[in-house]
């Protein structure tokens, strides 16, 4: 059996990289890199070319490498045509903001290359259980794969151990 698919968005790379030394920051580093020690056992990683623009964008040249490299070797998923016209719906039917290259892109992505997961700190637009409801329903207005948007402490969690209990 293949390894479920979990698309990396920009949070990801960012916080493992984190320097910021607030509580939550922190944790939110230390969990990514918990999580990101034992990923690729689990997970086939994927990302895309707007998450290595992101990452490469505002930061020192330094800092833009050290993010860059926690990602470089993963497989990019393509740009398809219709992946443009699933991101103008996101924005229409208010299900992301309305910026094309930002979260309705990564949503779009993950959902018409049917990742299992997508994998994010955003808890604002996308790992947000009030929010999923309203993504799921246009997924499926719109024939699409519906992936789990999980957080990397969320992906942590549980796991073979409890599944025994």
């Amino acid at each position: 059996m293949s390894k479920p698919g979990a698309y990396l968005e920009t949070t990801i790379p960012s916080f493992h990289q984190e320097t910021r030394t607030a509580p939550d920051i922190v944790a939110r580093r230390d969990w990514t890199r918990q999580w990101w020690a034992l990923a690729p056992e689990k997970y086939e990683l994927v990302t895309n070319p707007a998450v290595l623009d992101e990452l490469a964008a505002g930061a020192s040249a330094e800092r833009c490498a050290e993010r860059l490299a926690i990602v470089r070797d993963l497989p990019i998923l393509p740009f398809e045509d219709a992946i443009a016209d699933i991101v103008k719906t996101y924005i229409q039917l208010k299900v992301m903001p309305a910026d094309p290259t930002g979260d309705a892109l990564h949503l779009a992505l993950a959902s018409f290359h049917k990742c299992d997961f997508l994998v994010t700190w955003n808890c604002r637009h996308l790992a947000n259980a009030n929010k999923f409801g309203h993504i799921r329903r246009v997924n499926t207005l719109l024939g699409l794969f519906v992936p789990t948007l999980a957080t990397s402490l969320e992906l942590l969690g549980g796991g073979d151990e409890s599944d025994s209990e």
